[in-house]
């Protein structure tokens, strides 16, 4: 998937991007985009919430900054509002940055005028990439590109209004999991 995305990618070579591997099995496919862009290459985790009824539900997403990405449509349908998603959202926070320091050097401190591509092994309701690309545009970087090995259709369209530029080869309209779309998905923990 990263040797994929890295010969659609070619372009940024010569700005050396600075690529941000979704933490967990992002991070590998990130690999070999950072290595053919002659980019660095950093983790950037997100952390899913739920209701705070129902925490396996997938609702929204959050970064270590606070910052929150919340499926709108399905808060309004649970009657939920931001102040109800407070609590989960603090700790989901609160956890992101607990995982993030984890993972070593801070990349936030870098994004401000850089270009950035944020990699992903796929991506089905997109939440968690969605906090990470609102997190890199608040931030302020210069150029906010998402590159995804495969991913739902609508969902690829929901993130291609968010950034300036979307990269996804495989957008199969029959879309269960992203590691059916690949022959090997170990689990890759932090």
């Amino acid at each position: 998937g990263g040797r994929v995305l890295a010969g659609m990618l070619a372009h940024h070579r010569p700005v050396r991007p600075l690529v941000l591997g979704m933490a967990g099995g992002g991070v590998v496919v990130a690999t070999e985009v950072a290595a053919a862009l002659q980019g660095s290459l950093y983790a950037a985790v997100s952390v899913p919430f739920g209701p705070p009824d129902d925490p396996d539900l997938a609702l929204g997403a959050a970064t270590a900054d606070g910052g929150a990405v919340v499926e709108e449509g399905l808060a309004v349908r649970l009657g939920l509002t931001r102040a109800d998603l407070s609590p989960v959202i603090r700790a989901a926070a609160a956890a992101a940055g607990r995982r993030e320091g984890a993972w070593g050097p801070d990349p936030w401190r870098r994004v401000a005028g850089a270009a950035v591509v944020v990699v992903d092994e796929g991506v089905a309701g997109g939440v968690r990439g969605r906090a990470v690309l609102a997190r890199a545009r608040g931030a302020g970087a210069r150029w906010v590109t998402c590159a995804v090995a495969v991913g739902l259709p609508a969902t690829v369209d929901l993130i291609a209004a968010e950034v300036d530029e979307i990269v996804c080869p495989r957008q199969p309209l029959r879309f269960h999991s992203t590691a059916d779309w690949y022959e090997s998905f170990p689990d890759i923990d932090d």
